[in-house]
């Protein structure tokens, strides 16, 4: 037999379909139309829609918490992921931009007690009204009655929608009819009759015998809570509704307690029990919650642009990072599973050690002899040539040529036209994709003796000489860093990345277990410089970078003395990379390019955790679809196994050396193969590290 706690979609969905940031992103195809349906609901052109763990602080805008989804998602019921994003998306839309109980009414006198003598007043809000008038019991009742009030109302025209919540909330009826308290039953009961989700016989025989009386005497109340459209109306009928209720024992009289603080005791479990009935079953939303979440909403919701930031900052980071995580996109290697790789910016704010990096950069490069400039040699007069060539002349079509005459006298009549508008310019392109693992930074051998951590700052430096020589060829030039940990965002400081991390891996622990691991350390893709951005926009970053690398010690010093303003230092965490997934990724980007000559260079410390064969033939697409790929091991000989051409280094200078020889030697080859003279082929070349495919 099936346990009670495993849903029926453990039966019928893959594990990668059961996972929530699955059925997140597949809201995410359907975002256009529920903002459609959104605007149309609430009759405003400029209304957003938009996933969040706050509610809006903008005006014209309605935010869905995805713990509304997980909560939906989470039920025993056979729904598919994308019925469970889309209903409860439309769901949580209806209440948001429906609901509104500001409008002020004095008291209706039916309202109040027999023995008030004067039931004039000032106007008051309607919760207001329903606190005097009823206290915490009814302020519960009417806001269960209003959510399946406006569901009946909004959604009735969505029938498929309407499906996916009835299979929601019958799932859940069962358990929650027997662990309820009389009152819960009844609340429940009324929920479900003016949803229209189960008929009142049905509950009449789950319920208990003064619960199935008291629905008896409460249907005339139930079908005029349908047919109104006054929310003033529901709530006068829900304080009816809980007369009914106390007719039949289920509500306790409190009018004649003596005891000081007896009622409110009283009133305050009626409101717990009609709240946990309600909530067992229903998908809550805050703005119908409860009072407090309906004002906290509501505030929000009036907030202007100054407030946005406030709002943003006090989300929830766990609601936050499994956002993320759900927009990332899903990379699929040539061979293997895919999986979501999150791809953003680098934290700008290693611009703050960008001083620092300069002159431990000039420090380097000079230690290490690696040239700063004139970085292209022999290679700058032949792309000088490339830029200024623009056509070829050739014949049999095109222009007719001023020699047309002398071809027709020569009966030649197939070579009256000259071809002029060839271009043999070609474009270039060059991706750098490295290795940004803590084991980057570790100290290794120096050839000279002692220890130093030279992985990443050789890298780093390797990085800023091919950004020169791709700057000297005005070839379009791209750095990215890969890892696997907690993702960084843009905007990161050492505090802020932190504060973020603890909060969402603590967060992800209590709502998904076993899988917060899976959304805390995902597989991350940083674009230090895209193809599109100056160099110059990102010299200070990669400065900053190459000391954070060169003095790890250092830079994790002043990160802890000052988190607040320095860059985000821990994000550099030792953990098994997935290469394939990012070279698919920058193999996407760098062909997008659509250069005569892609060139890649990837830098590790060791072999992928991923599936060597996947990446080994991710390498091989790559190379068959024109891009040549050069793929350098730090003192690890299995970068061999996966790239045919590849090269082991165990000294800082031989890795940037062999970073930038390795493109040159690209490039010049691209030159060879196009025709190009070979005047500059010298034999000192022939000391360079041989990069043609081995095999």
């Amino acid at each position: 037999m099936r346990d009670r706690t495993q849903t029926i979609l453990d039966e019928i969905l893959p594990p990668e379909e059961r996972a929530i940031e699955s059925v997140v992103a597949r809201y995410q195809r359907v975002a256009p139309a529920v903002t459609r349906f959104a605007r149309t609901l609430a009759k405003n052109d400029e209304l957003s829609v938009r996933l969040g763990s706050e509610a809006a602080s903008r005006p014209n805008e309605v935010v869905l918490d995805p713990r509304l989804f997980q909560a939906a998602f989470s039920r025993s019921a056979p729904v598919t992921p994308s019925e469970c994003a889309l209903a409860s998306a439309l769901h949580e839309v209806v209440h948001l931009a429906v609901t509104d109980f500001e409008e002020q009414r004095p008291i209706p006198e039916e309202w109040l007690p027999e023995d008030t003598e004067d039931s004039s007043g000032d106007p008051v809000p309607l919760l207001d009204a329903l606190s005097t008038t009823g206290g915490a019991p009814a302020e519960a009742l009417f806001l269960a009655l209003e959510d399946a009030r406006q569901e009946t109302a909004h959604l009735s025209a969505y029938p498929g929608a309407r499906s996916v919540l009835a299979d929601l909330y019958l799932a859940a009826v069962p358990d929650a009819f027997v662990t309820a308290p009389p009152l819960g039953q009844f609340s429940l009961a009324c929920f479900l009759i003016v949803g229209h989700y189960v008929k009142r016989n049905r509950l009449q025989k789950q319920a208990e015998p003064n619960v199935a009386a008291a629905l008896d005497d409460a249907v005339p109340f139930l079908d005029a809570v349908v047919a109104t459209t006054d929310v003033w109306e529901v709530a006068g009928l829900t304080l009816q509704l809980l007369q009914v209720a106390r007719l039949h024992g289920l509500v306790a009289d409190v009018s004649n307690t003596k005891v000081i603080g007896e009622a409110e005791a009283t009133r305050k479990a009626e409101r717990d029990a009609i709240a946990e009935g309600v909530d067992r079953v229903r998908l809550t939303t805050p703005i119908l919650q409860d009072v407090e979440l309906y004002d906290q909403t509501k505030e929000a919701t009036a907030g202007d642009a100054d407030t946005a930031a406030d709002s943003e900052a006090g989300g929830d980071p766990a609601t936050d990072q499994l956002i993320r995580v759900s927009e990332a996109p899903v990379i699929y290697p040539a061979a293997g599973q895919g999986g979501k790789l999150v791809v953003g910016p680098f934290p700008h704010r290693f611009e703050a050690f960008a001083a620092r990096g300069r002159e431990a950069l000039d420090e380097a490069a000079r230690a290490w002899g690696v040239a700063q400039r004139h970085i292209s040699g022999e290679l700058w007069p032949l792309f000088v040539a490339n830029q200024r060539r623009g056509l070829r002349s050739g014949y049999d079509a095109g222009d007719l040529s001023p020699y047309a005459a002398l071809f027709l006298g020569a009966g030649h009549y197939q070579r009256m036209f000259e071809r002029r508008a060839i271009s043999s310019r070609r474009s270039y392109a060059v991706s750098l994709l490295v290795d940004g693992s803590a084991s980057m930074l570790q100290a290794r051998r120096l050839p000279g003796g002692g220890r130093a951590p030279w992985g990443m700052a050789a890298a780093t430096l390797g990085a800023w000489t091919l950004a020169r020589l791709a700057d000297e060829l005005q070839i379009e030039f791209e750095v990215a860093l890969f890892n696997r940990a907690f993702s960084a965002a843009f905007d990161d400081t050492e505090a802020t990345y932190l504060q973020r991390m603890h909060g969402a891996t603590a967060g992800l622990r209590r709502t998904q277990g076993s899988h917060a691991e899976r959304l805390t350390r995902t597989v991350n893709h940083y674009v230090l410089k895209g193809f599109d951005q100056r160099w110059r926009a990102s010299e200070d970053v990669l400065a900053g970078l190459f000391w954070t690398a060169a003095e790890p010690r250092a830079s994790a010093t002043l990160a802890t003395r000052n988190a607040g303003e320095a860059p985000p230092v821990s994000m550099f965490e030792k953990a098994a990379n997935v290469d394939e997934l990012n070279v698919a990724y920058a193999t996407e980007r760098l062909q997008a390019r659509r250069a005569t000559v892609p060139i890649m260079v990837v830098l590790a410390d060791g072999m992928t955790r991923g599936s060597v064969e996947a990446l080994a033939q991710t390498v091989t697409q790559a190379e068959q679809a024109g891009t040549t790929v050069l793929g350098i091991g730090i003192g690890d000989g299995s970068v061999q196994t996966a790239y045919s051409r590849n090269q082991v280094v165990d000294r800082p200078d031989a890795l940037t050396r062999a970073m930038v020889d390795g493109v040159r030697s690209g490039l010049r080859r691209s030159l060879a193969m196009w025709g190009a003279d070979s005047w500059w082929a010298r034999s000192h070349w022939s000391n360079e590290p041989d990069w043609s495919a081995h095999g």
